[in-house]
């Protein structure tokens, strides 16, 4: 009777362990992301770093759609026995590496999706190179998740990525300032992706026998459409906004708004390394048709992200005219924005935590709500936006509304999810207590006293983490039971 306590206590024990990694790998992103936007936002300009923002919104989600939701997919593939794991890593790459080369010739060749205005150089044009390198690390660090490897992803994905991005982007300006932010992204993609496929080849090998077949690809590719999309819409949910504001206002505004962007996706990488550790665990408990332990999971996981991104929000956010202003002064006209954005990664936590387990039990009913959510986020943004501009509102009101968008979109998406999984594990999935809002409190105190007596510097390097320090001892003391200090444990169970 004892060994199944023992199971779901490793399996807390390996999503706390992910969870302390990715506190690092989050303070070390905010580190290294900061100089990128300081540097585009007063070298390059508003005007040009819109444009670049929507070229790397196309390339991503080009390179999402080319994953075939092989990020979560992967999992259950590994996962069975008849094959040996290298080769189901070699599939993966093989299938999803194809596609994005196919796909980069094609925009090489016809770059208008990525340069509506048709304002680009021949440096440019080689954005789409980003497209396999970047598929290839998707899958390269969800193989390494399986193996409750996410030290890979920090990494690659928070410490060299943004770090190369900041120093190419810097440097490059000297050289080639009209295609310097371009360049550097090309060069930070492939730096991150050497650093994601080196450990795979430690940890799997090279395929042994391998005999690539089309017809068992295919079927692959098709038998993860579901999870393919559901893939492509969460992504999608955190560009669509980006787009629909470029449709109607300036390469300006977007350069705003993607600044805002970047700042609130900050607390969103929380979730990032707890969605591929959490794949396995459930996996084995809904073989075991463990459905309590699940539902365990999903809250006490629920509960670690939203209290992450709820303090990271309050100290980004109650300053948030003075973090703006980092980038330069014309980028504080997009604090509505931010503020917005911030509530809805708050907001999102629910739905990210329901979801990895719909997309194994619910594959198809996952599916169809995650395109309602996109068909919310469109009219809703829409909606706003052109409410904005019937009112005389200038831009900056149309990037808010954009913003609120995506926040309806999220509530409706963690609401549904959470009803849905619930309704199918006959437990509750809720992530939410209310000592969150015992913790904001002072916080928010704290955060008021800094921004209205204090000058802007004092409100930055000494108001935001006060505001932070203040959230996380307020919680720790009244928020967090034993379970929830495991997240800061080393040795727990040794």
């Amino acid at each position: 009777m004892s060994a199944a306590p023992r199971s779901e206590q490793q399996d807390i024990q390996a999503l706390a362990k992910g969870g302390r990694t990715n506190v690092l790998g989050f303070a070390l992103r905010l580190i290294g992301r900061i100089p990128f936007l300081f540097i585009a936002g007063r070298m390059y300009g508003a005007e040009a770093l819109g444009r670049f923002a929507f070229a790397l919104a196309i390339i991503e989600l080009s390179a999402q759609l080319c994953t075939l939701g092989q990020k979560r997919g992967l999992a259950q593939e590994l996962a069975r026995e008849d094959a040996h794991p290298a080769n189901v890593v070699g599939d993966a790459m093989l299938l999803s590496g194809a596609l994005a080369a196919v796909l980069g010739v094609g925009f090489y060749l016809f770059p208008q999706p990525i340069f509506p205005s048709g304002e680009y150089s021949a440096l440019d044009r080689l954005i789409p190179l980003a497209l396999v390198p970047l598929t290839l690390t998707e899958i390269a660090l969800s193989a390494q998740a399986y193996r409750f490897d996410v030290a890979t992803s920090v990494r690659s994905r928070a410490l060299v990525e943004p770090w190369v991005l900041s120093i190419l982007a810097g440097l490059l300006w000297f050289v080639v300032p009209e295609s310097g932010m371009i360049l550097a992204y090309i060069g930070s993609v492939l730096a991150a992706a050497v650093v994601a496929l080196l450990p795979v080849y430690r940890t799997y090998g090279l395929p042994r026998a391998w005999q690539p077949h089309p017809l068992r690809l295919g079927k692959l590719a098709i038998a993860n459409l579901p999870l393919a999309v559901a893939d492509v819409v969460e992504w999608g949910t955190r560009r669509l906004d980006l787009a629909i504001l470029g449709i109607f206002a300036s390469p300006a505004t977007v350069g705003i708004y993607y600044v805002a962007q970047q700042i609130a996706s900050l607390p969103q990488k929380f979730k990032s390394s707890f969605e591929p550790v959490l794949g396995p665990v459930i996996t084995r408990n809904l073989k075991e048709k463990n459905y309590a332990a699940i539902s365990k999971q999903v809250c006490q996981v629920g509960f670690w992200i939203t209290a992450a991104q709820f303090g990271v929000a309050l100290a980004l956010g109650l300053p948030g005219r003075g973090v703006m202003g980092l980038t330069g002064p014309a980028f504080v006209a997009g604090t509505g924005a931010l503020l917005a954005l911030l509530a809805a990664e708050v907001i999102a936590s629910a739905a990210v935590v329901s979801e990895a387990a719909l997309i194994y039990v619910r594959r198809m009913l996952n599916m169809w709500i995650s395109l309602a959510t996109v068909a919310v986020q469109a009219l809703a943004s829409v909606g706003l936006i052109m409410a904005a501009q019937r009112l005389g509102l200038g831009e900056p009101f149309w990037a808010a509304g954009a913003a609120m968008g995506l926040l309806i979109a999220l509530a409706f998406a963690s609401l549904v999810k959470s009803v849905m999984l619930a309704a199918f594990l006959g437990q509750s999935t809720n992530p939410w207590r209310w000592s969150l809002l015992v913790a904001a409190a002072p916080a928010a105190l704290v955060g008021w006293f800094f921004t209205r007596f204090m000058p802007e510097w004092a409100e930055l390097a000494i108001g935001a983490p006060a505001i932070l320090l203040t959230y996380l001892y307020v919680i720790w003391h009244k928020g967090f039971g034993p379970e929830d200090r495991m997240l800061f444990r080393r040795n727990v169970g040794t």
